[in-house]
């Protein structure tokens, strides 16, 4: 951690590549909150009807299979900075590793801001 507030324990945490290796096989609590902001505004008066945004949590990089944790948020006109969160339980193998992916369906460029979080804890085995 880089910054006052922020930590991490064990291993698993890789920073420079963004991905979390289970250093055994179990059950994990994975938790993301990514701020988020548009780059560019919408212009006023036109609806952002249709635009959504996915956040997912996703094992082995394989978003399309049921091995995943997934939110969608629908972006409304009104503000251009927005919190979106997704959670849930997962199960790894000693190895696998588990990473935050965005999928924007949105009309405009979108940046995640410094202070969003993710975190991986064991529950069991």
């Amino acid at each position: 951690p880089e910054r006052e507030g922020t930590f991490h324990r064990g291993s698993g945490l890789n920073l420079t590549s963004g991905q979390y290796t289970a250093p055994v096989a179990g059950y994990y609590a994975f938790t993301a909150t990514l701020h988020i902001v548009r780059r560019e505004q919408q212009r006023k008066r036109q609806p952002c009807r249709g635009n959504r945004l996915r956040v997912l949590i996703c094992v082995q990089s394989h978003c399309q299979h049921n091995s995943n944790l997934e939110t969608v948020s629908r972006l409304e006109s009104a503000g251009d900075l927005f919190t979106i969160s997704v959670a849930g339980v997962l199960y790894l193998q000693a190895g696998q590793y588990a990473s935050v992916f965005v999928d924007n369906a949105a009309g405009s460029p979108l940046t995640v801001q410094s202070g969003s979080d993710f975190s991986a804890v064991l529950l069991g085995v």
